[in-house]
């Protein structure tokens, strides 16, 4: 299970590195460049999904599962980014936010397809954290992200997430960010939950990628940093080896 190998492999120390493939960006001939080189950094995970309507998630999804031995767990945007062909499912709740359809809207609507496609189910409370832009999480979600200097509001939206049940927090920063997660506030929150700490957005050099892991993150996901250069996917994941 992905879920029990996530949490021994916290449990004993270890970092894990997540890379973050957005089915709407990357055509086949792209794809098959970034499996290359997630072939040589062996990433522990890999998360499919974005933040705008993707019709090729099955596709990419299946790409991806005939080439690596890589687990492959969809990060759903919305209900139409859904696939039988992956591994298992952030089912994520957007706790940072008010918009109802992402609490529990689309959850109720998804729960028969993803029950029945045996698929693993792993609850994610989901906070987005502000990283000095407007991010396609923010506009599309509808809500307003958690100030940065607010970390009082994250680790309270934390604990509240796990307390509600949720097996992972995610501190993300949203796809773009100029800014990463506040270390301050990844300290924060880590020490206020017993649950697996994913962070992400705005992790574009090896620095901030080694900051975040010394603050307590558990699982780093990199997405738009690598796509400019797929020579960072190894050299992210010899920094969070480190560890």
């Amino acid at each position: 299970m992905i879920l029990k190998s996530i949490e021994e492999k916290v449990k004993a120390g270890k970092k894990l590195f997540a890379v973050l493939i957005d089915p709407d960006k990357f055509p086949d001939k792209n794809l098959l460049k970034i499996i290359t080189a997630m072939e040589a950094a062996k990433p522990d995970l890999i998360l499919v999904g974005g933040s705008l309507v993707a019709g090729k998630t099955e596709l990419v999804v299946n790409v991806l599962k005939e080439h690596l031995s890589i687990p492959v767990v969809l990060f759903p945007g919305n209900l139409l980014q859904l696939t039988p062909s992956a591994d298992g499912v952030l089912f994520i709740s957007l706790i940072s936010g008010r918009n109802p359809e992402l609490l529990i809207g689309n959850h109720v609507a998804s729960a028969p397809f993803i029950k029945k496609s045996g698929m693993e189910v792993i609850s994610t409370g989901y906070i987005l954290i502000e990283g000095g832009a407007t991010t396609s999480v923010e506009y599309m979600s509808q809500t307003q992200p958690i100030p940065a200097d607010k970390a009082d509001i994250a680790v309270a939206t934390a604990m509240a997430g796990e307390m509600l049940g949720q097996k992972m927090i995610y501190l993300e920063a949203g796809s773009g960010a100029l800014k990463p997660v506040p270390v301050e506030m990844i300290e924060a929150v880590k020490s206020n939950i017993s649950i697996p700490l994913i962070v992400g957005g705005g992790l574009n050099t090896k620095e901030k990628v080694k900051d975040a892991c010394m603050a307590g993150a558990d699982i780093i996901v990199v997405g738009n940093a690598f796509e400019k250069d797929l020579n960072l996917l190894k050299e992210f994941k010899a920094v969070i080896d480190s560890f």
